[in-house]
Protein backbone atom coordinates (compact mmCIF):
# COMPACT_ATOMS: atom_id res chain seq x y z
CA UNK A 1 0.00 0.00 0.00
CA UNK A 2 1.17 3.55 -0.71
CA UNK A 3 0.87 6.44 1.71
CA UNK A 4 -2.21 7.63 -0.20
CA UNK A 5 -4.16 4.49 0.69
CA UNK A 6 -4.29 5.68 4.30
CA UNK A 7 -5.11 9.28 3.40
CA UNK A 8 -8.27 11.20 4.24
CA UNK A 9 -8.19 14.49 2.34
CA UNK A 10 -9.54 17.82 3.50
CA UNK A 11 -10.41 19.49 0.19
CA UNK A 12 -10.15 23.30 0.19
CA UNK A 13 -10.85 25.83 -2.56
CA UNK A 14 -8.20 28.41 -1.58
CA UNK A 15 -9.50 31.51 -3.37
CA UNK A 16 -12.87 31.13 -1.67
CA UNK A 17 -11.55 29.93 1.69
CA UNK A 18 -9.13 32.85 1.93
CA UNK A 19 -11.67 35.46 0.85
CA UNK A 20 -9.90 36.49 -2.37
CA UNK A 21 -11.75 38.42 -5.10
CA UNK A 22 -12.68 36.05 -7.92
CA UNK A 23 -14.55 38.21 -10.45
CA UNK A 24 -12.69 39.14 -13.62
CA UNK A 25 -14.35 42.57 -13.40
CA UNK A 26 -12.73 43.05 -9.98
CA UNK A 27 -9.26 43.08 -11.54
CA UNK A 28 -7.44 46.42 -11.43
CA UNK A 29 -7.39 48.56 -14.57
CA UNK A 30 -3.87 47.40 -15.43
CA UNK A 31 -5.14 43.81 -15.60
CA UNK A 32 -3.09 42.45 -12.71
CA UNK A 33 -3.98 41.54 -9.15
CA UNK A 34 -2.12 43.36 -6.33
CA UNK A 35 1.14 41.47 -5.85
CA UNK A 36 1.72 39.01 -3.05
CA UNK A 37 -1.30 39.48 -0.80
CA UNK A 38 -0.57 36.89 1.94
CA UNK A 39 -4.03 35.36 2.18
CA UNK A 40 -2.57 31.83 2.34
CA UNK A 41 -1.63 32.68 5.92
CA UNK A 42 -5.26 32.14 6.82
CA UNK A 43 -4.91 28.45 6.03
CA UNK A 44 -2.09 28.10 8.56
CA UNK A 45 -4.53 28.70 11.40
CA UNK A 46 -6.68 25.77 10.20
CA UNK A 47 -4.10 23.01 9.88
CA UNK A 48 -4.50 21.79 13.46
CA UNK A 49 -8.26 21.84 12.91
CA UNK A 50 -7.78 19.55 9.90
CA UNK A 51 -5.62 17.21 12.01
CA UNK A 52 -8.24 17.16 14.78
CA UNK A 53 -10.88 16.38 12.17
CA UNK A 54 -8.89 13.29 11.25
CA UNK A 55 -7.56 14.45 7.90
CA UNK A 56 -4.09 13.42 6.81
CA UNK A 57 -3.89 15.45 3.60
CA UNK A 58 -4.73 18.93 2.31
CA UNK A 59 -6.14 18.79 -1.23
CA UNK A 60 -5.94 22.34 -2.54
CA UNK A 61 -7.90 23.83 -5.40
CA UNK A 62 -6.05 26.16 -7.82
CA UNK A 63 -3.21 28.23 -6.36
CA UNK A 64 -1.66 29.50 -9.61
CA UNK A 65 -1.91 32.93 -11.21
CA UNK A 66 -5.23 33.16 -13.04
CA UNK A 67 -7.80 35.62 -14.34
CA UNK A 68 -10.71 34.88 -12.03
CA UNK A 69 -11.84 31.56 -10.47
CA UNK A 70 -8.49 29.79 -10.68
CA UNK A 71 -9.33 27.45 -13.55
CA UNK A 72 -8.35 30.10 -16.13
CA UNK A 73 -4.61 29.89 -15.60
CA UNK A 74 -2.11 32.53 -16.68
CA UNK A 75 1.08 31.04 -15.21
CA UNK A 76 1.44 27.53 -13.72
CA UNK A 77 4.78 28.41 -12.16
CA UNK A 78 3.62 31.49 -10.24
CA UNK A 79 1.49 31.53 -7.09
CA UNK A 80 -1.66 33.56 -7.56
CA UNK A 81 -0.86 37.03 -6.19
CA UNK A 82 -4.32 37.12 -4.60
CA UNK A 83 -3.09 34.31 -2.32
CA UNK A 84 0.54 35.25 -1.76
CA UNK A 85 4.00 34.45 -3.01
CA UNK A 86 6.27 31.46 -3.52
CA UNK A 87 7.53 32.01 0.02
CA UNK A 88 3.96 31.83 1.36
CA UNK A 89 3.26 28.53 -0.42
CA UNK A 90 6.58 27.14 0.83
CA UNK A 91 5.60 28.10 4.38
CA UNK A 92 2.23 26.39 3.99
CA UNK A 93 3.75 23.18 2.60
CA UNK A 94 6.32 23.10 5.40
CA UNK A 95 3.65 23.69 8.04
CA UNK A 96 1.55 20.85 6.63
CA UNK A 97 4.47 18.44 6.58
CA UNK A 98 5.46 19.39 10.13
CA UNK A 99 2.01 18.13 11.18
CA UNK A 100 2.10 15.01 9.03
CA UNK A 101 -0.33 16.43 6.45
CA UNK A 102 0.29 15.58 2.80
CA UNK A 103 -0.31 18.30 0.19
CA UNK A 104 -1.79 17.97 -3.31
CA UNK A 105 -2.23 20.76 -5.88
CA UNK A 106 -4.90 21.19 -8.54
CA UNK A 107 -3.33 21.11 -12.02
CA UNK A 108 -5.41 22.73 -14.74
CA UNK A 109 -3.67 21.34 -17.81
CA UNK A 110 -6.54 20.85 -20.24
CA UNK A 111 -6.99 24.55 -20.92
CA UNK A 112 -5.70 28.01 -20.03
CA UNK A 113 -7.14 31.50 -19.99
CA UNK A 114 -7.68 33.29 -23.28
CA UNK A 115 -5.54 36.00 -21.66
CA UNK A 116 -2.56 33.65 -21.38
CA UNK A 117 0.50 35.35 -22.96
CA UNK A 118 1.09 32.50 -25.41
CA UNK A 119 -2.51 32.57 -26.57
CA UNK A 120 -2.45 36.33 -27.05
CA UNK A 121 0.67 35.90 -29.17
CA UNK A 122 -1.01 33.16 -31.20
CA UNK A 123 -4.06 35.37 -31.76
CA UNK A 124 -1.94 38.32 -32.87
CA UNK A 125 -0.33 36.08 -35.49
CA UNK A 126 -3.65 34.82 -36.83
CA UNK A 127 -3.16 31.43 -35.12
CA UNK A 128 -0.15 30.71 -37.27
CA UNK A 129 3.40 30.15 -36.06
CA UNK A 130 5.06 28.55 -33.01
CA UNK A 131 2.71 29.93 -30.32
CA UNK A 132 -0.38 28.65 -32.15
CA UNK A 133 0.93 25.09 -32.01
CA UNK A 134 0.36 25.13 -28.25
CA UNK A 135 -3.40 25.33 -28.77
CA UNK A 136 -6.13 23.14 -30.20
CA UNK A 137 -7.11 25.04 -33.34
CA UNK A 138 -9.97 24.12 -35.65
CA UNK A 139 -8.59 24.62 -39.16
CA UNK A 140 -11.61 23.34 -41.07
CA UNK A 141 -11.66 26.71 -42.81
CA UNK A 142 -7.95 27.43 -43.42
CA UNK A 143 -8.71 31.12 -43.87
CA UNK A 144 -10.47 31.38 -40.51
CA UNK A 145 -8.79 29.16 -37.87
CA UNK A 146 -10.80 28.99 -34.65
CA UNK A 147 -9.43 28.00 -31.22
CA UNK A 148 -11.37 25.22 -29.54
CA UNK A 149 -12.59 26.03 -26.03
CA UNK A 150 -13.48 23.97 -22.96
CA UNK A 151 -17.15 22.96 -22.83
CA UNK A 152 -18.42 26.17 -24.39
CA UNK A 153 -16.49 28.52 -22.08
CA UNK A 154 -15.03 31.04 -24.51
CA UNK A 155 -12.45 32.28 -22.01
CA UNK A 156 -10.95 28.79 -21.54
CA UNK A 157 -8.89 27.75 -24.57
CA UNK A 158 -7.82 24.14 -24.99
CA UNK A 159 -4.18 23.17 -25.16
CA UNK A 160 -2.91 20.98 -28.00
CA UNK A 161 -2.09 17.74 -26.19
CA UNK A 162 -0.58 16.26 -29.36
CA UNK A 163 2.23 18.81 -29.19
CA UNK A 164 5.39 17.37 -27.54
CA UNK A 165 6.10 20.85 -26.16
CA UNK A 166 2.86 20.68 -24.17
CA UNK A 167 3.82 17.24 -22.85
CA UNK A 168 7.20 18.63 -21.78
CA UNK A 169 5.65 21.73 -20.23
CA UNK A 170 3.09 19.87 -18.11
CA UNK A 171 5.80 17.46 -17.01
CA UNK A 172 8.00 20.39 -16.04
CA UNK A 173 5.24 22.05 -14.02
CA UNK A 174 4.34 18.87 -12.16
CA UNK A 175 7.97 18.13 -11.33
CA UNK A 176 8.63 21.75 -10.34
CA UNK A 177 6.04 21.70 -7.56
CA UNK A 178 6.83 18.14 -6.53
CA UNK A 179 10.45 19.26 -6.21
CA UNK A 180 9.18 22.12 -4.02
CA UNK A 181 7.62 19.60 -1.66
CA UNK A 182 4.04 18.80 -2.64
CA UNK A 183 3.03 15.14 -2.53
CA UNK A 184 0.54 14.85 -5.35
CA UNK A 185 -1.70 16.33 -8.01
CA UNK A 186 -5.35 16.51 -8.92
CA UNK A 187 -5.66 16.74 -12.72
CA UNK A 188 -8.60 18.99 -13.50
CA UNK A 189 -10.82 17.91 -16.40
CA UNK A 190 -8.60 14.89 -17.03
CA UNK A 191 -11.56 13.32 -18.84
CA UNK A 192 -11.18 15.90 -21.62
CA UNK A 193 -7.61 14.76 -22.37
CA UNK A 194 -6.66 11.51 -24.07
CA UNK A 195 -5.13 9.21 -21.43
CA UNK A 196 -2.09 8.63 -23.65
CA UNK A 197 -1.08 12.23 -22.95
CA UNK A 198 -0.94 11.56 -19.22
CA UNK A 199 0.91 8.29 -19.84
CA UNK A 200 3.71 10.26 -21.52
CA UNK A 201 3.81 12.78 -18.67
CA UNK A 202 3.71 10.17 -15.91
CA UNK A 203 6.73 8.24 -17.23
CA UNK A 204 8.99 11.22 -16.56
CA UNK A 205 7.25 12.33 -13.37
CA UNK A 206 7.62 8.83 -11.90
CA UNK A 207 11.34 8.81 -12.67
CA UNK A 208 11.83 11.71 -10.26
CA UNK A 209 8.92 11.26 -7.88
CA UNK A 210 8.12 7.61 -7.49
CA UNK A 211 5.79 8.16 -4.53
CA UNK A 212 3.81 11.06 -6.01
CA UNK A 213 0.05 10.44 -5.99
CA UNK A 214 -1.97 11.61 -9.00
CA UNK A 215 -5.77 11.89 -9.11
CA UNK A 216 -7.66 12.46 -12.35
CA UNK A 217 -11.01 14.22 -12.54
CA UNK A 218 -13.20 11.87 -14.59
CA UNK A 219 -16.99 12.17 -14.49
CA UNK A 220 -18.30 9.69 -17.07
CA UNK A 221 -16.90 6.66 -18.82
CA UNK A 222 -14.76 3.68 -17.90
CA UNK A 223 -12.87 4.80 -14.80
CA UNK A 224 -10.65 1.73 -14.52
CA UNK A 225 -9.67 1.82 -18.18
CA UNK A 226 -8.77 5.51 -17.92
CA UNK A 227 -6.62 4.91 -14.82
CA UNK A 228 -4.78 2.03 -16.44
CA UNK A 229 -4.18 3.72 -19.81
CA UNK A 230 -3.08 7.02 -18.27
CA UNK A 231 -0.85 5.63 -15.54
CA UNK A 232 -2.42 7.82 -12.87
CA UNK A 233 -3.29 6.47 -9.44
CA UNK A 234 -6.88 7.41 -8.76
CA UNK A 235 -10.09 8.69 -10.34
CA UNK A 236 -12.85 10.89 -8.88
CA UNK A 237 -15.76 8.55 -8.12
CA UNK A 238 -18.63 10.67 -9.42
CA UNK A 239 -20.86 7.62 -9.90
CA UNK A 240 -20.75 6.94 -6.17
CA UNK A 241 -21.24 10.60 -5.25
CA UNK A 242 -24.35 10.78 -7.39
CA UNK A 243 -25.87 7.53 -6.18
CA UNK A 244 -25.30 8.34 -2.49
CA UNK A 245 -27.15 11.64 -2.50
CA UNK A 246 -29.85 10.68 -4.99
CA UNK A 247 -30.59 7.35 -3.27
CA UNK A 248 -31.16 9.26 -0.04
CA UNK A 249 -33.10 12.09 -1.68
CA UNK A 250 -35.29 9.81 -3.84
CA UNK A 251 -35.68 6.87 -1.41
CA UNK A 252 -34.14 4.48 -3.91
CA UNK A 253 -31.37 2.37 -2.41
CA UNK A 254 -31.44 0.10 -5.46
CA UNK A 255 -29.42 2.79 -7.23
CA UNK A 256 -26.79 2.79 -4.48
CA UNK A 257 -26.60 -1.00 -4.43
CA UNK A 258 -26.03 -1.11 -8.19
CA UNK A 259 -23.33 1.56 -7.95
CA UNK A 260 -21.58 -0.22 -5.09
CA UNK A 261 -21.39 -3.39 -7.19
CA UNK A 262 -19.56 -1.36 -9.85
CA UNK A 263 -17.50 0.35 -7.17
CA UNK A 264 -16.27 -2.98 -5.83
CA UNK A 265 -15.13 -3.90 -9.34
CA UNK A 266 -13.26 -0.59 -9.59
CA UNK A 267 -11.53 -1.17 -6.26
CA UNK A 268 -10.14 -4.45 -7.58
CA UNK A 269 -8.31 -2.54 -10.35
CA UNK A 270 -7.45 0.85 -8.80
CA UNK A 271 -8.32 2.89 -5.70
CA UNK A 272 -10.95 5.57 -6.44
CA UNK A 273 -11.15 8.89 -4.64
CA UNK A 274 -14.56 9.13 -2.99
CA UNK A 275 -16.51 12.15 -1.81
CA UNK A 276 -19.97 13.51 -1.06
CA UNK A 277 -19.02 17.13 -1.71
CA UNK A 278 -16.59 19.23 -3.72
CA UNK A 279 -16.17 22.71 -5.22
CA UNK A 280 -18.46 21.96 -8.19
CA UNK A 281 -21.59 20.47 -6.59
CA UNK A 282 -24.43 21.39 -4.25
CA UNK A 283 -23.50 20.75 -0.64
CA UNK A 284 -24.63 17.42 0.73
CA UNK A 285 -26.56 19.06 3.60
CA UNK A 286 -28.56 21.04 1.04
CA UNK A 287 -29.13 17.99 -1.15
CA UNK A 288 -30.39 15.59 1.55
CA UNK A 289 -30.75 17.58 4.79
CA UNK A 290 -28.54 17.42 7.90
CA UNK A 291 -29.48 13.87 8.95
CA UNK A 292 -29.20 12.66 5.38
CA UNK A 293 -25.73 14.21 5.28
CA UNK A 294 -24.75 12.08 8.29
CA UNK A 295 -26.02 8.96 6.51
CA UNK A 296 -24.07 9.95 3.39
CA UNK A 297 -20.91 10.38 5.45
CA UNK A 298 -21.38 6.99 7.09
CA UNK A 299 -21.62 5.36 3.65
CA UNK A 300 -18.56 7.28 2.42
CA UNK A 301 -16.49 6.11 5.37
CA UNK A 302 -17.46 2.42 5.12
CA UNK A 303 -16.82 1.68 1.44
CA UNK A 304 -13.59 1.29 -0.53
CA UNK A 305 -11.64 4.28 -1.75
CA UNK A 306 -9.66 7.30 -0.58
CA UNK A 307 -12.18 9.68 1.04
CA UNK A 308 -12.17 13.44 0.61
CA UNK A 309 -14.07 15.87 2.88
CA UNK A 310 -14.93 19.22 1.29
CA UNK A 311 -14.27 22.12 3.62
CA UNK A 312 -17.40 23.22 5.44
CA UNK A 313 -19.22 19.90 5.05
CA UNK A 314 -17.72 18.89 8.40
CA UNK A 315 -19.58 21.89 9.89
CA UNK A 316 -22.86 21.15 8.13
CA UNK A 317 -22.55 24.09 5.74
CA UNK A 318 -25.28 24.43 3.13
CA UNK A 319 -25.04 25.85 -0.38
CA UNK A 320 -26.65 25.26 -3.75
CA UNK A 321 -24.72 25.16 -7.02
CA UNK A 322 -26.43 27.33 -9.64
CA UNK A 323 -25.79 27.58 -13.38
CA UNK A 324 -25.32 31.34 -13.57
CA UNK A 325 -22.64 33.96 -13.09
CA UNK A 326 -21.63 33.72 -9.44
CA UNK A 327 -23.41 30.38 -9.12
CA UNK A 328 -20.44 28.82 -7.35
CA UNK A 329 -20.19 31.44 -4.61
CA UNK A 330 -22.45 29.62 -2.15
CA UNK A 331 -20.36 26.45 -2.29
CA UNK A 332 -16.96 28.21 -2.19
CA UNK A 333 -17.29 30.45 0.87
CA UNK A 334 -14.68 32.30 2.88
CA UNK A 335 -13.75 30.80 6.24
CA UNK A 336 -13.07 32.95 9.31
CA UNK A 337 -9.55 33.76 10.42
CA UNK A 338 -9.39 30.80 12.79
CA UNK A 339 -11.55 27.92 14.10
CA UNK A 340 -12.26 29.91 17.25
CA UNK A 341 -14.52 32.14 15.15
CA UNK A 342 -16.82 29.31 14.08
CA UNK A 343 -20.32 29.36 15.51
CA UNK A 344 -21.23 26.43 17.73
CA UNK A 345 -24.02 24.92 15.64
CA UNK A 346 -21.55 22.90 13.57
CA UNK A 347 -19.94 21.16 16.55
CA UNK A 348 -22.12 18.03 16.44
CA UNK A 349 -21.54 17.28 12.76
CA UNK A 350 -17.82 17.99 13.23
CA UNK A 351 -17.75 15.44 16.05
CA UNK A 352 -19.61 12.97 13.82
CA UNK A 353 -16.92 13.39 11.16
CA UNK A 354 -14.25 12.77 13.79
CA UNK A 355 -16.01 9.61 14.96
CA UNK A 356 -16.48 8.15 11.49
CA UNK A 357 -13.01 9.08 10.26
CA UNK A 358 -11.64 7.49 13.43
CA UNK A 359 -13.65 4.33 12.75
CA UNK A 360 -12.20 4.18 9.26
CA UNK A 361 -8.66 4.61 10.53
CA UNK A 362 -9.14 1.70 12.91
CA UNK A 363 -10.16 -0.44 9.94
CA UNK A 364 -7.43 0.32 7.38
CA UNK A 365 -8.64 -2.47 5.12
CA UNK A 366 -11.67 -0.36 4.19
CA UNK A 367 -9.56 1.39 1.53
CA UNK A 368 -9.85 -1.65 -0.74
CA UNK A 369 -13.04 -3.14 0.72
CA UNK A 370 -15.81 -4.64 -1.39
CA UNK A 371 -19.48 -4.57 -0.44
CA UNK A 372 -22.40 -6.95 -0.74
CA UNK A 373 -26.09 -6.40 -0.05
CA UNK A 374 -27.60 -8.13 2.98
CA UNK A 375 -31.02 -6.47 2.83
CA UNK A 376 -32.42 -4.08 0.24
CA UNK A 377 -35.62 -2.10 -0.14
CA UNK A 378 -36.30 1.39 -1.42
CA UNK A 379 -35.80 2.89 2.03
CA UNK A 380 -33.67 0.35 3.87
CA UNK A 381 -30.24 -0.88 2.87
CA UNK A 382 -27.99 -3.20 4.82
CA UNK A 383 -24.62 -3.99 3.28
CA UNK A 384 -21.52 -5.78 4.40
CA UNK A 385 -18.09 -4.29 3.74
CA UNK A 386 -15.43 -7.00 3.48
CA UNK A 387 -11.66 -6.81 3.45
CA UNK A 388 -10.00 -7.73 0.16
CA UNK A 389 -7.84 -10.15 2.14
CA UNK A 390 -8.73 -11.91 5.38
CA UNK A 391 -12.02 -12.19 7.22
CA UNK A 392 -12.53 -8.64 8.50
CA UNK A 393 -15.94 -7.10 7.84
CA UNK A 394 -18.39 -4.44 8.95
CA UNK A 395 -22.15 -4.39 8.53
CA UNK A 396 -23.80 -1.06 7.77
CA UNK A 397 -27.54 -0.54 8.16
CA UNK A 398 -29.04 2.61 6.62
CA UNK A 399 -32.77 3.13 7.10
CA UNK A 400 -34.64 6.22 5.89
CA UNK A 401 -38.18 4.80 6.19
CA UNK A 402 -39.15 7.44 8.74
CA UNK A 403 -35.99 9.45 9.37
CA UNK A 404 -32.36 8.61 8.59
CA UNK A 405 -30.88 5.99 10.92
CA UNK A 406 -27.48 4.35 10.62
CA UNK A 407 -25.94 1.50 12.60
CA UNK A 408 -22.46 0.07 12.04
CA UNK A 409 -21.57 -3.27 13.62
CA UNK A 410 -18.46 -5.42 13.54
CA UNK A 411 -18.20 -9.09 12.58
CA UNK A 412 -19.16 -10.12 16.13
CA UNK A 413 -22.34 -8.04 15.98
CA UNK A 414 -21.12 -5.37 18.39
CA UNK A 415 -22.32 -1.86 17.64
CA UNK A 416 -19.41 0.42 16.72
CA UNK A 417 -21.39 3.53 15.82
CA UNK A 418 -25.04 4.58 15.63
CA UNK A 419 -27.02 7.59 14.52
CA UNK A 420 -30.74 8.11 15.05
CA UNK A 421 -32.33 11.21 13.58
Amino acid sequence: MSWADDCVWWHVYPLGFCGAPVRADERPADGGWPSGTPRLDRLLAWLDYAIELGASGLLLGPVFDSVSHGYDTLDHLRVDPRLGTDADIDTLIAACHARGLRVAFDGVFNHVSDQHPLFLEAARNGFDGPAARWFDIDRTDPDHPVPRVFEGHGALVRLNHDNPDVVAYVTRVMNHWLDRGIDGWRLDAAYAVDPTFWAQVMVTVRERHRDAWVLGEVIHGDYADYAERSGIDSITQYELWKSIWSSLADSNFFELDWTLSRHSAFCARFTPTTFVGNHDVTRIASAVGPDGAVAALAILMTVGGIPSIYYGDEQGFTGVKEERAGGDDAIRPAFPDSPSHLVGWGADIYRTHQDLIGLRRRHRWLTTATTEAVELTNTRYVYRARAAEGDASLTVEVDITDAPRVTITDAAGDVLWRHNA
